[in-house]
């Protein structure tokens, strides 16, 4: 798959994200798999890993400030 910023492949990779949830609560996913740019690093994910994301965000704890969870598919 080509970039849609710059052109350039995107590679399938796994990295952390931040997901700012409110003005108080951040989630960071760890080795979460996105398709990257080689290129600018720009990135995308896939509609399956956005639906695991949006199950492991709705079960997050509402208490924490920050929270970590590993993505594991």
């Amino acid at each position: 798959m080509k970039c849609t910023v710059c052109g350039a492949l995107m590679n399938a990779v796994n990295t952390d994200l931040p997901f700012k949830l409110s003005e108080d609560r951040i989630v960071i996913l760890k080795q979460l798999p996105v398709l990257q740019c080689e290129a600018c690093r720009e990135y995308l994910i896939e509609d399956a890993v956005m639906a695991r994301i949006d199950t492991l965000l709705a079960r997050s704890d509402g208490g924490a400030e920050l929270e970590v969870i590993r993505y594991a598919a």
